[in-house]
C-alpha cells in the first residue's frame, strides 16, 4: 500500500478562497477514493493543505493520474486553484503495518 501526499503552501491570508474551491473540487474531480482525506495544518509550517490518498500500488497511482489529471475540467480547475499556491511537493509513502 502507498500513500500519495500533495502538500501545498498556500498565500497568507487565501485559506477561505482555498476552501471554496476544495469543495468544488470535492463535487466534480476528487475521486471516490476510500481512506481519501484533505488536512490542513494545526501546528507547524502555517497555510498548508495536505492531500491524501492510498493506493495498492504504483501502477494504480499513475493510473489515477492518467484518468483524472488529463481532463479539461480538471485542467480548467487547477488553473483557478494554483494562483493561490506558492509553493508543493509531493511524498510517496510506503505503508508498511
Amino acid at each position: 500500500m502507498f500513500i500519495v501526499r500533495d502538500i501545498f503552501y498556500l498565500e497568507f491570508g487565501q485559506f477561505r478562497s482555498v476552501k471554496e474551491l476544495l469543495e468544488e473540487y470535492e463535487e466534480k474531480h476528487l475521486p471516490d477514493i476510500p481512506g481519501s482525506r484533505i488536512l490542513t495544518d494545526f501546528t507547524g509550517d502555517s497555510y498548508r493543505l495536505i492531500m491524501e490518498q492510498p493506493f495498492a500500488s504504483l501502477e494504480a497511482y499513475e493510473k489515477a493520474l492518467q484518468e483524472e489529471l488529463g481532463t479539461p475540467e480538471w485542467q480548467e480547475w487547477y488553473v483557478k486553484f494554483k494562483r493561490f499556491v506558492k509553493s508543493s511537493h509531493r511524498e510517496i509513502l510506503r505503508q508498511i503495518k
